[in-house]
């Protein structure tokens, strides 16, 4: 609605702007506006991700739920953005929970750097041959003292580095390189996408072209044990997905398609024969789905996506790598309809 100086079309970006001036990251701003009763999100990160660039329908809803937060009139946001920018500073250098805001954002910042230096220092002691895969690591006093920061903002950066699989922390023993991953160096090259959590679009973006390629690549595959695997996979989530049609217990199902699905875009990775390409896909995966939970097919969307995996397949076995990578491209842009990305 236009009405003077006031107009609805303001608000995506006026939303923006209010984050940015808290200076939230999305997940962080989701978390202090936007859950529910029982702490649990209302929205995912690509949800706001998508309102912020292009509106939607739940802008409204972003909208009444910050400002019942904050206590303000709900019009402000549909103020022109240099108005809106003053008028909100204004407000808010006076709230009291303003300056908290703040200091939880500066902190969660302060390990996002941290587990970016921690990573960047694991990989050169490595480089250097002080380090191998398997090797135990300093204790959280020394890694402290080394870096000049407290012992709380290492464990909390320890445990970020565990959760992607560079490290092992194993209670009563210590932390130690992780002797599973083989492509340790490509883990920090992926991760360094997701240390500011504004980058969903961007990262959906890379996830796409690495997709793309992988299949591209994966046609030209000679390698007969992966291209085994990969049918075995085809094969385990044709059946999946046809159980799916067949069965009542859906919820369940579904899960077991998600884990199909992922093991199968996982095997058209492997055979492209790249490492980098393989760790990042799911590097990517693994990120998308605790943030925001993308990848979960509805029941009756089960079919549409088995008859785009099929012909994905299909152009793979069938070695022609520009349908291959044509194939993956249309399955991608389906399935941005399909989870609203």
């Amino acid at each position: 609605m236009v009405d003077g100086r006031y107009n609805s079309a303001y608000k995506k970006n006026n939303i923006r702007t209010l984050r940015r001036a808290l200076k939230m990251t999305q997940k962080e701003f989701i978390d202090y506006f936007l859950c529910n009763s029982d702490k649990k999100p209302s929205m995912s990160i690509a949800t706001l991700s998508n309102l912020e660039s292009k509106g939607g329908e739940r802008v409204n809803e972003v909208v009444s739920t910050v400002c019942a937060k904050l206590q303000i009139d709900t019009m402000i946001f549909s103020l022109p953005t240099d108005e809106f920018i003053k008028e909100i500073e204004s407000y808010l250098a006076e709230n009291k929970d303003y300056s908290e805001l703040i200091q939880g954002s500066e902190k969660k910042g302060s390990i996002s750097k941290l587990v970016n230096r921690l990573t960047m220092y694991f990989a050169d002691e490595m480089l250097e041959g002080r380090l191998k895969r398997g090797d135990q690591i300093e204790s959280d006093r020394e890694l402290a003292k080394k870096l000049g920061v407290g012992r709380s903002a290492v464990r909390e950066s320890l445990k970020v580095l565990d959760v992607l699989g560079m490290i092992d922390i194993r209670l009563g023993q210590g932390t130690y390189i992780s002797s599973r991953e083989t492509n340790f160096f490509s883990i920090p090259l992926s991760w360094s996408l997701f240390l500011d959590g504004e980058q969903v679009d961007s990262i959906l973006t890379v996830r796409s072209i690495l997709e793309v390629k992988s299949a591209e690549l994966a046609a030209g595959c000679t390698d007969k044990i992966k291209l085994e695997r990969l049918a075995d996979n085809y094969k385990r989530m044709e059946d999946v997905f046809t159980n799916c049609e067949r069965e009542s217990n859906t919820q369940a199902k579904l899960k077991e398609i998600l884990s199909a699905d992922i093991d199968f875009h996982t095997c058209i990775a492997e055979c492209s024969g790249n490492q980098i390409i393989l760790s990042m896909l799911s590097t990517i995966r693994n990120f998308l789905q605790r943030v925001s939970g993308t990848g979960m097919v509805e029941a009756e969307q089960v079919t549409a996506v088995m008859a785009e995996h099929r012909e994905l397949y299909a152009a793979i076995t069938s070695g022609d790598p520009e349908e291959a990578a044509a194939s993956m491209k249309r399955h991608l842009d389906a399935s941005s309809l399909r989870y609203k990305l």
